[in-house]
């Protein structure tokens, strides 16, 4: 089989470090993919390393074997170009058609998806000129990444960091596995929840469940690569931030509660794939439970904590709102599904099994979808991707 042809621009920003990793997992992954730095990026990383890295030629320029047009082949033959980091200076002259040099030329001539991955001190970013290219650039359906949040060069802390390379390499592979998707959630804001809430116990021990979070994070990445803006309220999960994503780390369901409500008046859809715990311990012990020799433990009383979905969906914070929840169940999954659908209120309900070792922690799921207007979706065992995409499927054209 033909392998997928990436171009991986890259221009000049100390970030241009990190870009070798994206290249290896590219290549490792099975792509062909054809280094185009521009000379500024070459101050910070050599020619040699991406040829050694690629196995391809790398040139900057469009003067280098001139018999080929590589300045019009590289970008016809791709199948994916991504500028991974790209500078302020790199958005300026991609939203105005600039062709400077082989990555700008190559920007111009490609038909196929292009992705770009900013990586900029925040003031940059945040200044008018560059925010009016992205706009731009989005409006074109080119997919430009939202910069990380974190440290910077030197002492500096904002948004502008460039974004993990794995989850870089994650989004691309959405992009190469739908490119002739159309980006139907572009100028939407969602909202969606991961992992498992804990409550605590005393200062060492809480309650919890197996949720990973690999399913909410699946779904904050489907949804940014169809051109969502994505708040991810985040419970306990060991994951690294999607590409393009707002983090916001909870850990128990009162403050999962606390960060959904707040975010919600701004969404135009919430997904609720978190697993949230139903009770917390009605006390707190300031100090660790001891053990006592010879004696049973004290019983532990529970409380019931809020249902969060349901409150989601009975207190719609906008007109439209599409809210989906998840139910994840051990026995009699469709009828436990279907009375829960009525109990929440919500939109749509992903029903699946799951288990000690089925669903939570794996890569892949099976499950159904159930719509309040008696729809019924089923979703295949397959990559959680799938499951994430079918969600945005129903969503989207509930969202109109």
């Amino acid at each position: 089989m033909t392998k997928p042809k990436v171009v991986l621009g890259v221009s000049g920003g100390i970030a241009a470090y990190k870009a070798c990793e994206l290249l290896r997992r590219l290549t490792e992954s099975g792509h062909e993919v054809r280094v185009v730095p521009t000379e500024a990026a070459l101050h910070f990383v050599g020619a040699a390393t991406w040829a050694a890295l690629s196995g391809q030629p790398v040139s900057t320029e469009v003067w280098e074997s001139v018999h080929e047009v590589p300045h019009v082949r590289l970008g016809q033959e791709a199948d994916l170009v991504v500028v991974a980091p790209a500078t302020t200076d790199l958005l300026a002259k991609a939203a105005h058609g600039l062709a400077d040099d082989l990555l700008t030329n190559t920007l111009l001539t490609a038909r196929c998806p292009v992705v770009l991955a900013p990586a900029m001190h925040t003031e940059m970013w945040e200044h008018a000129a560059t925010q009016e290219n992205v706009a731009t650039l989005r409006r074109r359906g080119v997919h430009v990444i939202e910069p990380a949040s974190g440290r910077l060069t030197g002492a500096d802390t904002g948004k502008g960091r460039f974004p993990d390379p794995a989850e870089i390499f994650a989004y691309c592979r959405q992009v190469l596995a739908r490119p002739d998707a159309p980006r139907d959630l572009g100028g939407r804001h969602v909202l969606v929840s991961a992992g498992g809430t804990r409550e605590a116990l005393d200062p060492v021990r809480f309650l919890g469940n197996r949720s990973s979070g690999k399913q909410g994070y699946a779904l904050a990445r489907a949804a940014a690569a169809r051109g969502a803006r994505v708040t991810l309220v985040a419970a306990n999960t060991a994951l690294a931030a999607p590409a393009g994503v707002d983090v916001v780390p909870v850990s128990s369901t009162a403050e999962l509660r606390e960060a959904l409500l707040a975010a919600a008046p701004e969404a135009d859809a919430v997904v609720m794939a978190a697993a949230v715990a139903d009770f917390r311990p009605a006390t707190y012990a300031p100090g660790k439970i001891k053990k006592k020799d010879g004696a049973e433990p004290e019983p532990l009383a529970l409380v019931r904590n809020p249902d969060i979905l349901a409150e989601l969906s009975a207190h719609r914070a906008r007109a439209g709102q599409v809210v989906v929840g998840f139910a994840a169940e051990t026995d009699d999954v469709l009828a436990h599904g279907r009375a829960k659908l009525a109990r929440k209120g919500c939109d749509l309900l992903v029903v699946n099994e799951v288990g000690e070792t089925k669903t939570f922690g794996a890569e892949s799921s099976e499950a159904v979808v159930l719509g309040a207007d008696g729809s019924e979706t089923p979703v295949p065992y397959g990559p959680k991707e799938g499951l994430a995409h079918t969600v945005w499927d129903l969503v989207a054209a509930r969202l109109g």
